[in-house]
């Protein structure tokens, strides 16, 4: 079996064509023709199935040692997939620190048509334990929490939900198969939005869903080719492509993060730093190697009473935007933008500040980072 950064260039090639091309063709067709009534074809219609899509999903599963992998159009689309697996009465016992737009849908969409949640702090082993009734299905949670970095033990987690026969799924968007393969860790499904890191260049929107046995990836088939939200196959060649530099790529957001932690580390106006290892978390020594690293994310908190709108307004070569994981280096203010759908009074519960910024640290030089910080700070 090939090693991860080999699997990563050459894990997803297939041969479909006779032309020698290197990389998979981008088979913008969406219908294939049989050539005869009854043949046993692999392909028929774009929804089912594409080459491009199958090449890019034959990769993901092995990045993630999955036995079916499947890419949707948008991470958005993944986690309503990975939802799809529960129906109304099921119980899921869910972090309480999950992304804005999971908030959204399990409290619009699933409470409202019968599916129950049970939400706990998922660093807290005994509190998951309790949390678990007979109508439980599944515990839910994403590795490392948005917008506080806080690390989940993947490996206790897991432990807890073989012993009680339901289901993990867990959204690793923040670490990428290259730092961690939660499968690896016992877990049934593996979500991404794809849309970060995978993709790596802020030029598609895409999700992920992988699973581990074959039962739960025929349930997401059926989900994805029952519903129709597939990535397009350009957007999988985009992605593909992505991929290929996930390694370097991470491993230089890794770099960089190091040094703008540094950088904070010495600054008076900013009262904590938020990244694992760098914020007395509890787990960190326990679970430090389930991963091989914590990802190009950090958070901090400014003093009470400054002003974090000031900040993103004032940054240069870092852009004031959404999302993370890319190649340019981002900042946003969780409690107005990513988490904005969640209630004050419950942001603040789990500590997500009016004065804490998120970054997202990208791949330019450092020194340009940290002189662009130093002049946004002056404005706070």
């Amino acid at each position: 079996m090939s090693k991860f950064n080999t699997t990563l260039i050459h894990g997803g090639k297939i041969d479909d064509n006779n032309t020698g091309a290197i990389n998979t063709p981008v088979y913008n067709s969406s219908t294939y023709v049989s050539p005869k009534f009854g043949a046993d074809v692999r392909w028929d219609y774009e929804r089912s199935g594409n080459p491009t899509r199958d090449s890019l999903e034959q990769l993901l599963a092995k990045l993630e040692n999955g036995v079916g992998a499947f890419a949707f159009a948008s991470g958005m689309a993944a986690i309503t997939a990975a939802f799809s697996l529960f129906k109304p009465g099921d119980n899921i016992v869910i972090g309480d620190n999950i992304y804005g737009g999971t908030f959204r849908y399990i409290n619009d969409y699933l409470k409202p048509n019968g599916v129950t949640f049970t939400s706990v702090d998922t660093r807290d082993s005994a509190a998951v334990e309790e949390a678990i009734s007979s109508e439980t299905k599944a515990i839910y949670f994403e590795t490392v929490t948005n917008p506080l970095l806080q690390l989940t033990d993947v490996r206790q987690i897991t432990a807890i939900a073989k012993k009680h026969d339901i289901l993990t799924v867990i959204d690793n968007t923040f670490l990428s198969p290259y730092l961690q393969q939660p499968l690896n860790l016992g877990a049934d499904v593996v979500i991404h939005s794809a849309t970060k890191y995978l993709a790596g260049h802020s030029d598609l929107v895409a999700g992920v869903v992988v699973a581990k046995n074959k039962d739960v990836a025929d349930q997401i088939y059926n989900y994805q080719n029952t519903t129709g939200a597939v990535l397009p196959p350009q957007e999988c060649s985009i992605l593909q492509r992505g991929i290929q530099t996930l390694a370097v790529r991470m491993d230089r957001h890794l770099f960089n993060v190091e040094k703008v932690i540094e950088f904070l580390e010495s600054d008076s106006r900013i009262s904590k730093i938020h990244y694992p290892g760098h914020d007395g978390d509890k787990n960190f020594d326990a679970i430090k190697d389930e991963c091989k690293g914590f990802g190009g994310v950090l958070s901090f908190e400014l003093n009470p009473g400054l002003n974090a709108k000031e900040f993103v307004n004032h940054v240069k070569v870092i852009s004031f935007a959404v999302s993370l994981g890319a190649v340019e280096s981002l900042a946003e203010v969780p409690a107005f933008q990513s988490h904005a759908e969640i209630p004050r009074d419950e942001r603040l519960k789990v500590g997500i500040t009016d004065e804490l910024i998120r970054l997202s640290i990208g791949l330019e030089d450092y020194h340009d980072l940290i002189d662009d910080l130093k002049q946004a700070l002056e404005f706070v």
